[in-house]
């Protein structure tokens, strides 16, 4: 059966169920336990808040969601590290990709947007970003941040969502944007004349050379970085995709991880220890695929 990313034909939010086997028997949320429906070659396609995490957050339409993985069968209570596999890099793919996700909650999710009794289909979210940090128990989890898709009637800008094979569905969704010093962005790029400190190479275009900045400990909720010069990286598109989903990071000694070779540093830019050191920890992982 394929995978459905988006609404099920018939099944609008709001919808209530008794248990999870109506919401399998519906194809709202296939797993009869997993919290995650999902394929780490696919990307999820449901989760469900059912109070299994400690760590879970929930805000309505901005969800802070623990991943799987790393409790104990017998108490529940987290007991050892998350990886970033199976319904973990299921999840983390809806991000890359830009592939909704379908939220159910349950009545034991300690939330006051909970339904009292079952399960409530309560609509689609994105996937806005994923890491790793430790969680209340002191291992490793690893978060996402889920924003709700809203409504038609609510939506102020229309974009492309693919949730089924083969076919595509017009969802709207309001953007909210951090804006960043375009004076600061300019100045780490020009010092680097546009070359990647990581490739050293430059983009050559019709209108000049291109680069881009790059925060290292990201701007807004739930990360919090200063857009400050020490923050940032000059970097070439691949490269800053890789850093941003933790394809690799950078030591303290500006030696790189998960790639070869080392940063590029020009005299006059100090790069921030403090933020490399948030990096690593949230972002970059040697356990992804296990």
């Amino acid at each position: 059966m394929d995978r459905i990313f988006g609404e099920i034909t018939g099944i609008p939010e709001g919808s209530e169920f008794e248990n999870r086997f109506y919401l399998s028997q519906y194809g709202i949320h296939r797993p009869l336990q997993a919290g995650i429906s999902g394929s780490q070659t696919e990307g999820a396609d449901s989760i469900v808040l059912s109070g299994g995490y400690e760590d879970d957050e929930d805000n309505g339409d901005e969800i802070i969601y623990t991943g799987h993985g790393g409790r104990s069968q017998v108490t529940g209570l987290q007991v050892s590290d998350q990886t970033l596999s199976r319904q973990n890099l299921a999840l983390a793919l809806n991000c890359q990709r830009g592939l909704p996700v379908r939220v159910i909650r349950g009545y034991n999710h300690n939330s006051p947007y909970s339904p009292s009794v079952g399960y409530r289909y309560d609509g689609l979210y994105r996937v806005d970003s994923y890491w790793r940090e430790k969680g209340l128990s002191g291992f490793f989890v690893w978060r996402f941040r889920l924003i709700k898709i809203k409504p038609l009637s609510d939506a102020n800008q229309v974009s492309e969502e693919q949730p089924t094979y083969g076919q595509t569905q017009r969802v709207d969704t309001s953007v909210s944007r951090i804006v960043r010093d375009s004076q600061l962005s300019r100045f780490i790029k020009e010092l680097y004349g546009y070359h990647c400190q990581v490739c050293q190479h430059t983009i050559e275009t019709n209108i000049g050379p291109y680069a881009e900045a790059a925060h290292i400990r990201p701007l807004g909720r739930p990360h919090d970085g200063p857009d400050v010069l020490t923050n940032l990286l000059c970097l070439c598109p691949n490269h800053h995709v890789m850093f941003d989903f933790g394809g690799f990071s950078i030591a303290d000694d500006l030696s790189l991880l998960g790639v070869k070779g080392k940063l590029y540093n020009h005299k006059s830019h100090v790069v921030g220890i403090e933020y490399l050191q948030y990096h690593r920890q949230h972002f970059f992982s040697r356990e992804v695929g296990v």
